[in-house]
């Protein structure tokens, strides 16, 4: 089963009707797509009281892929961290996470490691380290440095991330150095899982960009014929998994939503038990 879905659910204006309010459009969006990426945790991990309406209010297939909280991932410094200890953090995530669970909910956790997380020792028992304190939560692990596929290491790496049971995250992105990572169509797990980040190659070197870094990394339209080879790359890895994920990310100017509709028309993926999707006011027949 092939699903597809977005980066957040807030911020797609072409899924919502024009009444559609800003509690509402988590339902509105589960009626596009099944799957979405709960980014928001990556600031801030969400109470289990917002996590039991986001899953009472999707329907029953509906999965979230929870993304993990920044102190987890070492995007934050420690003295930054709003916890007392670091299992207190750890503990904190793991509630919610099973919350999701709970209901069945959860596709997976991603972590996702910052550009400086490089191929190291340190940094591989840090990786088993985080799988020790998340239990037996789905786990994706997402690399941002290139060292994880150099030559002679990647095959190390996709044979780590198997024997510990990781999904590997394959990336769609600009390929701009040590902070970037090649496309690598390898599923490690049962479940394969593709991030689309664009390949705005200026914008992700963020070059002296203090300020709107992260609208401008994210800008991009994929073309037909970039669509289509992404699509290539998803049979293949249908064919090593069980299930494939399949998240768009490039909504800085709202792509996201329409590359992954379009996506879904060429791999001919139908999406069943959705919730109903609402129509304007004055939309169709009286």
């Amino acid at each position: 089963m092939i699903y597809i879905g977005l980066t957040g659910w807030s911020d797609h204006p072409v899924l919502y009707s024009s009444a559609t309010s800003a509690r509402d459009k988590l339902f509105d969006y589960s009626g596009h797509f099944p799957v979405v990426e709960v980014d928001t945790s990556f600031y801030a991990i969400p109470n289990t009281h917002n996590v039991e309406k986001w899953c009472m209010e999707t329907p029953k297939d509906f999965r979230f892929i929870l993304k993990a909280y920044q102190g987890m991932t070492g995007h934050q410094r420690t003295e930054e961290i709003p916890f007392d200890t670091r299992n207190d953090m750890f503990e904190a995530f793991v509630t919610c996470a099973e919350t999701f669970q709970k209901h069945g909910k959860l596709a997976m956790v991603l972590v996702q490691f910052p550009p400086w997380f490089d191929c190291s020792a340190k940094h591989v028992q840090y990786i088993l380290y985080v799988k020790q304190q998340l239990g037996n939560l789905p786990i994706a692990i997402e690399f941002r440095n290139q060292t994880w596929y150099a030559s002679g290491m990647q095959g190390r790496t996709m044979d780590f991330l198997r024997n510990h049971h990781f999904i590997h995250t394959v990336c769609d992105e600009p390929q701009a150095g040590s902070g970037s990572v090649p496309f690598v169509a390898e599923a490690t797990a049962s479940t394969a899982f593709v991030r689309i980040h664009g390949r705005n190659i200026h914008g992700w070197r963020n070059a002296g960009n203090t300020e709107n870094w992260r609208k401008v990394r994210f800008l991009y339209d994929y073309s037909e014929e970039e669509l289509q080879g992404l699509a290539t790359h998803i049979r293949s890895l249908q064919e090593q998994a069980k299930d494939v994920y399949v998240l768009f990310n490039n909504n800085s100017g709202q792509h996201a939503a329409p590359n992954a509709k379009r996506l879904q028309q060429i791999l001919d993926v139908h999406f069943e038990g959705l919730a109903p999707k609402q129509m304007d006011i004055f939309e169709g027949d009286f």
